[in-house]
């Protein structure tokens, strides 16, 4: 009987080490320190024969002893400078942190949730990160003018944003939808669909999503473009439902509407039949995002569907980068229009 590398003279079961996961895979404890550390100077094979035997044999690496090392905590920040309610009700939330989680997971790194949505709350949660506490930061939903983004920056802290850092386009990198070319996609569709007095509802204009989204509608109906169908929402359902109604007040004669976000569109949707319109018939409504939401209203929704996976995974590719050592990048997907009933 062959013995147990991982188990006492006496039996009983201990704590695999770096040694245990070399010796099941065939290869020196500096290539399996090398392959835990980033991967860096190890042939494809070794990668798959160390992470193979992490796996058999149990192995979780000692993370306080690695950073008394490498001076890293080899952890990472999901923060979120949003009220905590959006957290749970925005599903495009929930989804990047499921994705973000996934991918750090796979290279056995815990992600921290950090929810901001006060100054007094991120004032304290870049103290927390400067603190060392975290390598670095993914930043969701970042506004004009707060302070997170330029704090964390002044302090040299590693940092991806979801979404353009508006005023730090050149010093911050991020991963974003095009915003802009999704906007006009949907308001090109609505035309062909023969609507011809599209209105649209904006996410807040401190936001790359509001402010770009709204420029792709200007620009796809040209000379066509009218401030009276334009209202201002704030990426929440109620903020859909009470612009929608300023729309519907405005400019009845309205036949689409192009809303900024999924979430807001349900709460035009809401409004829409409470005024006896119907959906597609009297109004078209088209979306953007089609994080889960959009296919289970009613009627099901025609919207801008964001790669949320893609984004999640260049995030943490970007982060750890910057981590390294590498200089900010940024990275726009495109957003793809998905035809449901709703049009």
């Amino acid at each position: 009987m062959t013995d147990n590398p991982a188990t006492h003279a006496n039996g009983a079961r201990r704590r695999p080490t770096i040694k245990d996961v070399a010796a099941a895979a065939g290869v020196s404890r500096g290539t399996v320190s090398r392959v835990l550390n980033g991967g860096h100077w190890v042939s494809p094979e070794a990668r798959v024969a160390v992470e193979a035997a992490i796996e058999s044999t149990g192995y979780s690496a000692n993370h306080h002893a690695r950073s008394l090392v490498t001076g890293r905590s080899n952890s990472i920040a999901f923060l979120l400078t949003e009220p905590q309610h959006l957290l749970f009700e925005d599903p495009n939330f929930s989804i990047l942190l499921r994705g973000t989680a996934h991918e750090l997971a796979r290279r056995r790194m815990p992600l921290l949730l950090m929810v901001a949505g006060t100054r007094d709350e991120q004032r304290n949660v870049v103290d927390y990160v400067a603190s060392g506490h975290v390598d670095g930061v993914l930043l969701i939903s970042s506004h004009v003018g707060s302070t997170v983004v330029k704090s964390l920056h002044e302090q040299g802290i590693p940092t991806i944003a979801c979404g353009i850092p508006i005023g730090f386009e050149h010093t911050v990198g991020y991963v974003a939808a095009d915003d802009f070319a999704g906007a006009r996609t949907m308001v090109r569709h609505l035309r062909e669909r023969g609507r011809s007095r599209i209105a649209t509802i904006t996410g807040p204009m401190d936001t790359p999503g509001g402010r770009l989204r709204l420029d792709g509608y200007r620009a796809e109906l040209g000379d066509d473009y009218d401030e009276t169908l334009v209202a201002h929402g704030d990426y929440t359902r109620d903020g859909g439902t009470a612009a929608m109604a300023e729309l519907l007040e405005r400019r009845p004669d309205l036949d689409a509407v192009f809303v900024a976000s999924d979430l807001m569109a349900a709460g035009a949707l809401v409004t829409l039949r409470g005024a006896g319109r119907s959906v597609p018939g009297d109004v078209a409504v088209g979306g953007f995002d089609d994080a889960g939401l959009a296919a289970a209203l009613e009627p099901p929704l025609t919207t801008m569907h964001q790669p949320f996976d893609r984004i999640s995974a260049e995030m943490v590719r970007l982060l750890l980068g910057v981590i390294d050592g590498d200089a900010p990048a940024a990275v726009t997907v495109p957003a793809s229009l998905v035809v449901r009933s709703s049009t």
